[in-house]
């Protein structure tokens, strides 16, 4: 797992919305970069947070969200199929829907991003 700093100079916003059955997680994926890797959350110009990450796959055929949710569910261990893309399929900024209690995903973001 490879987690860096958050990306915002000042504290960001969650990128985590709690709804029933789980939290919808905000993320803007970059295909095609040089190693997986969760960057950090960023603030976005409305103000609201989105959590950035990278994966080296293509973004062909669903290979990129595929890395995407390979790649959070083996970082957070959960289970791949607690994770779903209910926004932006084809479209760098995406909506997941995690499947998991909202304090656990809480915990779960904020260890991954903390300042080392």
């Amino acid at each position: 797992m490879v987690c860096d700093r958050p990306i915002a100079d000042g504290p960001p916003e969650s990128p985590l919305t709690v709804v029933a059955g789980g939290c919808r997680l905000a993320v803007k994926l970059t295909p095609k970069a040089s190693r997986n890797r969760i960057e950090g959350v960023a603030v976005e110009a409305d103000g609201g947070g989105i959590l950035k990450v990278s994966v080296t796959a293509v973004p062909e055929d669903g290979k990129a969200n595929k890395a995407l949710i390979d790649l959070l569910a083996k970082s957070w261990k959960i289970a791949k199929r607690s994770i779903s893309i209910v926004a932006g399929a084809t479209d760098r900024r995406k909506v997941l829907f995690i499947e998991n209690d909202a304090d656990d995903m809480r915990r779960l973001l904020n260890d991954c991003v903390r300042t080392r």
